[in-house]
């Protein structure tokens, strides 16, 4: 895809390089699109199309020979339509943010009303009168496009397997609160088999000592004080029910529960071990690797965060302003506002601050300054945002630069300049 503007600041663009031969605005949905266009010559066509990749190929397919330079406005980066449009590098998208296509309707329409057609000649209307205001979309490289797939599903895959374990922790506590004890962890695969094989308090106790006691030195548990705990603990226990509607409807649901968490444990390994080689032939994977605190899971997502257009972030302050850790400054007469920025990139904004999070154990400067601001009375949260805001200024030198982070060499720049942090 062919950008023809670029951000240089929040809200400030250079303009396009020539005008387009049409403008578009295209109006996504499930069952069907919408779109408006203008040509140059001021003459406007509407229409809607079937939601299908056929029907969008072939209505692209009649425009080429028409137009040689499209501007299509679309609401947000639809992966369906998104993948179809990249295909054609005659047009430029520009993705217009939903808050942003609502408030330009609203300010023709006070009433509210909405339809797919209005909706494309709004989209329309702002991509001709306003394209040197937004930003155009370029297709990230497939090896960047690829990892950030991979990590997106992954942390959706790992979430999904928080909520069963504590859907399994909850069920647990109300029929069967002993497991949890006997087991340890319920992520691990000795909890999957001791609640296949004993799913209920009455079957625990009916086994034999013996039995019991091999189960344990299979998984790894070899310390003869603790399984001898344990076997007290069994020989001891009382049920804290024995109404056999709740007992049995609950075993049902616990064994849906692990096989669940069976297929997480199969299929999370798998991911992991895609992300590794994806992550390893990525021409920037060496600047992101050896950072504090990333490692083999955070390494990968903030490599995906950067890419590889360094066009795309022309400053620190760009790419702080786009990851959403930095505040936003509204200011009417004598009132100010400060806020956190509502739309941004949620999975972005979570991996830098989860990594920043991390850095605090393994960086010098980044405890001393989660140190200092929590001695100040500041929330959590709002270091960590703050200081993955720092972090970005480094790593975007970094990323810019091509030189990976040295703990060492910053620290004593930190000292030259006086830095509290550098003590």
């Amino acid at each position: 895809m062919n950008a023809t503007s670029v951000t240089n600041n929040e809200g400030d663009f250079t303009p396009p390089a020539q005008l387009p031969d049409a403008w578009i605005g295209f109006d996504w949905g499930y069952s069907k699109h919408a779109y408006a266009l203008r040509d140059r010559s001021g003459k406007q066509t509407q229409g809607t199309l079937e939601a299908s990749p056929e029907q969008l190929h072939s209505w692209l397919a009649q425009l080429q020979p028409k137009y040689n330079n499209l501007a299509l406005a679309i609401e947000g980066t639809p992966a369906s339509v998104m993948a179809v449009l990249a295909q054609y590098p005659s047009i430029t998208v520009y993705p217009i943010n939903p808050a942003s296509s609502e408030r330009f309707r609203k300010a023709f329409v006070p009433s509210g009303a909405k339809d797919d057609l209005p909706d494309a000649q709004v989209l329309l209307d702002m991509v001709y009168t306003h394209a040197d205001k937004f930003r155009a979309w370029e297709a990230p490289d497939q090896l960047t496009h690829k990892l950030n797939k991979l990590v997106q599903a992954r942390r959706e895959m790992v979430d999904r397997r928080t909520r069963t374990l504590q859907r399994l922790t909850s069920l647990l506590r109300d029929y069967y609160p002993q497991a949890l004890e006997l087991v340890h962890s319920l992520s691990g695969p000795l909890a999957l088999e001791f609640l296949e094989r004993w799913p209920d308090l009455i079957s625990l106790k009916a086994a034999r000592p013996g039995t019991i006691k091999t189960f344990y030195y299979k998984h790894n548990v070899r310390s003869a004080q603790l399984v001898e705990q344990r076997l007290k603990r069994i020989k001891e226990a009382r049920a804290l029910t024995t109404d056999e509607a709740i007992v049995s409807v609950a075993v049902l649901q616990v064994q849906e529960l692990i096989a669940e968490l069976a297929v997480f444990h199969k299929h999370i390994p798998k991911l992991d071990k895609a992300i590794e080689q994806t992550f390893q032939q990525h021409p920037d994977a060496h600047l992101f690797r050896d950072l504090p605190g990333a490692g083999k899971q955070m390494a990968p997502r903030l490599c995906a965060a950067f890419g590889t257009d360094r066009q795309c972030f022309p400053d620190a302050a760009s790419f702080q302003k786009h990851a959403g850790v930095v505040p936003v400054i509204e200011k009417s007469g004598q009132q100010c506002w400060v806020h956190w920025r509502w739309n941004a990139p949620a999975f972005l904004r979570q991996s830098l601050v989860e990594w920043a999070g991390l850095s605090i154990l393994w960086s010098a400067w980044a405890k001393r300054y989660y140190d200092k601001a929590k001695a100040s009375k500041k929330k959590h949260s709002v270091i960590l945002r703050a200081l993955a805001a720092k972090w970005v200024r480094i790593l975007w030198k970094c990323w810019t630069t091509q030189t990976p982070y040295n703990e060492e060499l910053y620290l004593k720049a930190l000292a030259e300049k006086n830095s509290p942090y550098a003590a």
